[in-house]
């Protein structure tokens, strides 16, 4: 029997990609899930085929707290509990500090960050009480500064300092608490990330073909979380990536700069002349 049977499991930002690949995964694994996303139409659209006494959909934007509360609310009253949270929701971004609009930004910190708190202030109690799980899905930008994303980087620093801060307060409850570094995986996130001026990029700039799946990501973060593992970075590159920085840290920003410049269309182009 998998440890998720007859276990609440709520999963924002789950429409597509990631979050939707762990919806899944957990309901083939026995859990009830509860799953959010802003776009309720899809987001319902995308669970249509299972009953409601295994999915429960709710419209919610994560940057607002009074949303959050709502969702988790709900799912307390259908459910009677919360297990296991995923704070999956997020936004990425490209362009260059000096370019973007400090809206951009702040964006980025309201979902990725504020979502993140304040979907497990509201979770944290059943979880406690539960001996559950609550899981922040962050990137190697966590460890380490990306450049043409110092949004994303923040937003996914704060997320894990906030993360291990609550880990240790919970050291002796039962509760678990983890944060998981995909690296590049195929998804929509580059497409919908903020370019400067807050729009939409609408294109990536990587081969999507040649991305870990959002099904093997799923599988990564679900089995982490049954063996509640304190980290999982998921990636060599990224591994590498984490080490070479905390060991030498001026070789890091050489290697990373030249690492995105190569990327098609690298706002760091402007800086080369």
């Amino acid at each position: 029997m998998s440890s998720f049977t007859n276990k609440v499991v709520v999963i924002t930002g789950a429409s597509s990609g990631i979050g939707m690949a762990l919806a899944l995964d957990a309901l083939q694994r026995g859990a009830k899930v509860a799953v959010c996303a802003r776009n309720e139409e899809k987001l319902k659209e995308s669970y249509s085929k299972f009953s409601t006494e295994q999915v429960f959909c709710m419209g919610a934007d994560v940057s607002k707290e009074a949303d959050c509360k709502a969702f988790i609310e709900a799912v307390i009253a259908k459910w009677s509990r919360v297990d296991m949270l995923v704070n999956n929701a997020g936004i990425s971004m490209r362009a260059l500090f000096e370019d973007a609009d400090v809206s951009v930004i702040k964006e980025l910190m309201d979902i990725n960050f504020w979502g993140t708190v304040y979907c497990t202030k509201y979770a944290v109690t059943s979880i406690r009480e539960n001996k559950g799980v609550i899981v922040g899905v962050s990137s190697i930008a966590g460890y380490r500064g990306l450049p043409g994303r110092t949004g994303y980087s923040a937003s996914k620093f704060a997320m894990q300092g906030f993360l291990e801060a609550l880990r240790t307060e919970l050291l002796h409850t039962g509760a678990h608490v983890m944060w998981v570094s995909p690296g590049f995986t195929a998804s929509n996130i580059r497409n919908v990330a903020r370019s400067a001026d807050g729009s939409s990029q609408g294109e990536t700039p990587l081969d999507e073909g040649k991305l870990m799946s959002a099904e093997e990501c799923a599988r990564i973060i679900l089995d982490g979380m049954e063996s509640r593992k304190r980290s999982i970075i998921m990636t060599g590159q990224g591994k590498l990536t984490v080490l070479i920085n905390k060991l030498f840290g001026g070789l890091a920003d050489k290697l990373v700069y030249k690492h995105f410049l190569k990327e098609p269309g690298s706002p760091l182009a402007k800086y080369e002349g």
